[in-house]
Parts: C-alpha cells; structure tokens; sequence
C-alpha cells in the first residue's frame, strides 16, 4: 500500500508540474515518456513472471508424465499377478496423475494465450514509445534551435574546420 501511495505523490506530482508550465509541451511530452516507459517496464516484469509459471508448469507436467509411465508399469505388474487390491489402488492413483496432467495442460494454454496478448501488447506499446521519443527528440532540437543557437555553433566547429582556419590566419600574418 505504501508503494501506491509513493506512486500516487509521484504522479501527482508531476501533474501539478505539468499544469504548473502548461505552456511546455516538452515536459507534458517526457511525462507521457516517462509514463509509458513505466507500463512497459510493468507488462516485461509480467511477461517475464507468466514465463517463469510457465516453466514450472512444464517440469510439473514432465514430472507427472514420468508418474503415470511408472504407475504404468506397476499396474501391468499387479495384473499379470492377479492382485486387484494393488491394482485398484493403482488405478485410483493413475487416474488422479491424469486429471493433474490434464489440469496442466489447460494451465499451460492460457498461460500461453497471455503471453501471447503480452507480448503483442508490448509490441505495441514500444512502439509507440519510440514514436514519442522521436518526438520529444524533435521538439527538444527544436526548442534548443530556438533559445540558444550560439551555443549550438560552438559545438557544431569539427576539427578539421579549426586546422584549416589555423592554417589561413598563420598563412595572412606571414604575408603581412
């Protein structure tokens, strides 16, 4: 509860910041970035959560598989010797391996459905969280254009720009 109650400050935290410079888009921008982020970072935990059952749930099937070959071979040995009594109670045990085999499977099918959905789910929504940061790289590149271009040029100069510059003013103060 504690932990819903961290995210809830947090997320009303940054709406209040976000109504408070309604006029930034970048910041409602890297909030709905940040946000998407989070629910990715949600459904890959779960998807990962729904592998690791899934997992089990295989050993588990396998383990019961090898139960019912074992309770198999048992079986044919009582009856070939002629005791009902052991091979009723057999029976009994084969036929509840078989039911814990067949409630696996089911386990395992919609295990495998919401995998499945999770991981078209989380198709999407990478996608669209790398059209959102295009985005907010676009809007970000712009907003930097805008408000500080000298700074911009500075960082634009590359090296081969300064050699060739260097060697035109030591060229013109030996002419002069």
């Amino acid at each position: 509860m504690a932990l819903v109650n961290r995210l809830t400050r947090l997320f009303q935290a940054d709406f209040h910041a976000v109504l408070d410079r309604i006029e930034e888009p970048d910041l409602q921008l890297k909030q709905a970035v940040r946000e998407m982020q989070f629910a990715l970072e949600q459904d890959r935990q779960r998807q990962k959560l729904l592998q690791h059952e899934a997992n089990r749930l295989e050993r588990d099937r396998d383990a019961t598989a090898a139960t019912l070959a074992t309770l198999d071979e048992e079986l044919d040995i009582c009856l070939a010797a002629n005791k009902d009594g052991l091979a009723r109670d057999l029976v009994r045990r084969k036929l509840a391996a078989a039911r814990r085999a067949d409630a696996i499977e089911r386990q395992l099918d919609g295990i495998g459905e919401q995998i499945a959905t999770l991981e078209k789910q989380i198709d999407e929504q990478a996608e669209q969280l790398a059209g959102m940061q295009q985005k907010l790289e676009l809007l970000v590149a712009d907003d930097a254009r805008e408000h500080g271009p000298s700074a911009d040029f500075a960082d634009a100069i590359r090296n081969e720009e300064i050699e060739i510059a260097l060697l035109r003013e030591k060229q013109r103060r030996t002419q002069s």
